[in-house]
């Protein structure tokens, strides 16, 4: 929908099956794409969608993108969700500790954006014993961590331990360690780049260089 008119383009494999033609009328103010489309059986063996596991990539994205609202609905048995969430990544990690118990029941934090990119973090310990860290490039997950996560590390560690000697919590030379501070905290990192570099061709882990000096800073 753009100008007051409706377009249509039809495409098979890549290619224009229909050229882009006006086929209706709309408020001058109506702008927007739908996307409509149907599996190939030649390139998916599976065809059947399955309705919780977009449900919670769709949960995953409205979370990353706050103030978004995603609309799902199943017309197989007209079960459907709304996924909004203007609280963001600090209500991703509410969401993620909802079975444990909070140390603080306000998550920490932090955003930062400058025109070519967008740091966004929220945290909160809990009295677990794991650690839940996870990172996000473009909204894309990053299991094997990256230069967003090693920046996040390296400056909790340095920001708590001089806290700590400031306050006399630890005395002489110790310190206390990474894996010490981030017992019990759930993390997450996102960070949102022009150019992002990943390495491996699955994007598992964010390689820009630039990024663990943004992210350490901030």
């Amino acid at each position: 929908k753009k100008h007051g008119k409706v377009h249509q383009v039809e495409f098979n494999r890549g290619v224009v099956k229909a050229p882009l033609k006006v086929i209706g009328e709309c408020d001058e103010n109506d702008t927007g794409s739908a996307v409509t489309f149907k599996l190939d059986p030649e390139l998916f063996e599976v065809q059947e969608f399955d309705y919780d596991r977009l449900s919670n990539r769709f949960r995953e994205m409205a979370f990353l993108n706050r103030g978004l609202k995603i609309l799902i609905k199943d017309e197989r048995n007209d079960k459907k969700d709304t996924f909004h969430f203007e609280g963001g990544l600090a209500e991703f990690v509410l969401y993620l500790n909802r079975a444990k118990t909070a140390i603080h029941k306000k998550p920490i934090y932090f955003f930062h954006s400058k025109e070519d990119y967008e740091v966004e973090i929220a945290m909160q310990w809990t009295d677990s014993y794991s650690e839940t860290l996870t990172g996000y490039a473009n909204n894309i997950n990053t299991p094997g961590g990256g230069t967003h996560v090693s920046g996040f590390k390296t400056a909790l560690t340095r920001v708590l331990n001089a806290y700590a000697k400031e306050n006399n919590l630890i005395k002489g030379k110790l310190s206390l360690t990474g894996d010490d501070m981030r017992e019990g905290l759930t993390a997450i990192i996102s960070a949102k780049l022009a150019n992002p570099q990943f390495e491996g061709q699955t994007k598992d882990k964010l390689g820009s260089s630039e990024v663990e000096g943004i992210v350490n800073s901030l």
